[in-house]
């Protein structure tokens, strides 16, 4: 596929949050004005300040979205996590829905506090994206991943090895948004997509791949080796 192209623009917010701060910022200003003018007590609109201060930067902190680049144009083979969070899954099941064969599975889990930026986890081309409607199970429980509401997308590598990353949501993130389209080509710095809250994202790959990671492993998307394909 020759040197990969980076077309992720330098942003510091991700743009799934503008709508979202924009409307709690003035939300918040509105009520610390109301507050003001109707001449509150000096401590109880310190303290709201105090707390939406804090509320605000809990929520940017949400929506970041750090500048990254894989650090080696040799990419070959190599998966990269697709989010920022941990290892929760490291194992050897039976996917029915696309391969109909066993595959391996790492999962990594994001806490609400994590960048919830998604990442392609190879360098390929978009075979397919499917988008399931399902439940809201804790994201961690193994049957999160085929019960949940998710976004799968089918990505065939340079060398025709076929890898599924699946987008979940969980109990808390209900909204699932993804970037890829088919057919298009996707490579390893750009997004995949993004959720919003606390969830979940897996990779399957063929048996045989080496594990780069292991339980409980902390992660950086498009930055953590997770696996090499054989």
């Amino acid at each position: 596929m020759g040197k990969r192209i980076k077309k992720l623009k330098k942003i510091r917010l991700h743009r799934e949050g503008t709508n979202t701060l924009f409307v709690v910022l003035i939300t918040f200003i509105v009520i610390g004005a109301l507050l003001l003018y109707f001449g509150g007590n000096n401590w109880l609109f310190k303290g709201f300040i105090a707390l939406a201060a804090i509320i605000y930067a809990i929520i940017v902190n949400f929506f970041r979205c750090p500048i990254r680049y894989f650090p080696s144009e040799d990419t070959d083979k190599i998966v990269v996590a697709p989010a920022d969070g941990r290892i929760v899954v490291i194992e050897e099941v039976e996917e029915n829905d696309y391969f109909h064969e066993k595959r391996l599975m790492i999962s990594i889990f994001m806490s609400p506090f994590n960048v919830h930026a998604n990442w392609f986890p190879v360098d390929g081309k978009v075979k397919s994206v499917h988008h399931f409607k399902g439940n809201y199970h804790k994201a961690w429980l193994p049957k999160a991943s085929e019960e949940n509401e998710h976004a799968d997308v089918m990505i065939t590598t340079p060398e025709g090895v076929d890898v599924l990353c699946r987008q979940i949501a969980g109990a808390i993130a209900r909204r699932i948004v993804t970037y890829a389209e088919e057919n298009e080509e996707c490579y390893i710095d750009e997004h995949l997509g993004f959720i919003k809250l606390g969830s979940r994202v897996d990779v399957y790959l063929p048996i045989g791949t080496e594990v780069c990671v292991k339980m409980g492993q902390r992660t950086t998307g498009n930055q953590t080796i997770i696996a090499k394909l054989a």
